[in-house]
């Protein structure tokens, strides 16, 4: 026993080291007893009282740049970038 510790001390240091080893223990138990396996995924029933939803959106849409506006866009990104 080293002398520069009072019993007590020594003993708190047993105390918790068995508390440490008595935690490990019963949570190795109760992970080994419900399985390390995640938990499958269900999809719910969709709800009755709700129309069915679409996955289907909108057709995108896109419109044509003249020259002059090309131009003007690419330096409005060169002014925005700081170059």
């Amino acid at each position: 026993m080293p002398e520069y510790a009072p019993t007590l001390q020594l003993i708190g240091v047993a105390v918790l080291a068995a508390a440490a080893v008595v935690w490990t223990v019963v949570l190795l138990r109760l992970l080994g007893r419900t399985g390390l396996q995640a938990p499958a995924r269900r999809i719910p029933p969709p709800l009755p009282a709700l129309p069915r939803q679409t996955r289907v959106g909108p057709p995108l849409e896109s419109v044509e740049l003249t020259p002059a506006e090309q131009d003007a866009f690419a330096g409005l990104v060169r002014q925005l970038a700081g170059g």
